[in-house]
């Protein structure tokens, strides 16, 4: 086991408060809609990952060397530049949906949309519900019940 320590871990921050503090406005009502189609989409109630990223669901990881954590399933932060959303573009489906979205940016591990009135909503409800699916049933496993 390495002497890595997840900087990225559950708070117990409320996230109905970490919305209504977004200061843009576009922001905090698109983070609010986020949120609402994350709940029905997932069937997860949220919980704050760190001081910025709404996370649905969880799943457990472990390396080759040794080092192993716990990290959100899906999700998303309000950054001051876009709106960065987790775990929607690993699952098999996601080439062809991200072609259907509309307008967004790919970075490493996330997708960017600067607003949800930019995309495809249908198609964003269908990568979290195969991101979520592919991320918490054929990706990693859950995380153990007294993480």
């Amino acid at each position: 086991m390495t002497g890595y320590e997840n900087k990225t871990k559950p708070t117990e921050t409320p996230v109905d408060k970490f919305i209504a503090q977004v200061e843009h406005p576009v922001r905090r009502t698109d983070a609010a809609a986020l949120d609402e189609m994350f709940r029905r989409v997932t069937d997860q109630e949220p919980r704050m990952w760190g001081p910025s990223m709404v996370g649905y669901g969880a799943y457990h990881y472990e390396y080759d060397s040794g080092h192993s954590g716990d990290a959100l399933a899906v999700g998303f932060s309000p950054r001051k530049a876009s709106l960065s959303l987790y775990g929607l573009t690993m699952q098999p489906e996601a080439a062809q949906l991200l072609e259907r979205l509309g307008k967004h940016r790919m970075g490493k591990g996330c997708l960017y949309v600067n607003k949800l009135a930019d995309v495809d909503v249908d198609v964003l409800e269908e990568l979290m519900r195969t991101g979520y699916r592919f991320v918490t049933q054929e990706l990693h496993r859950p995380p153990a019940p007294d993480r």
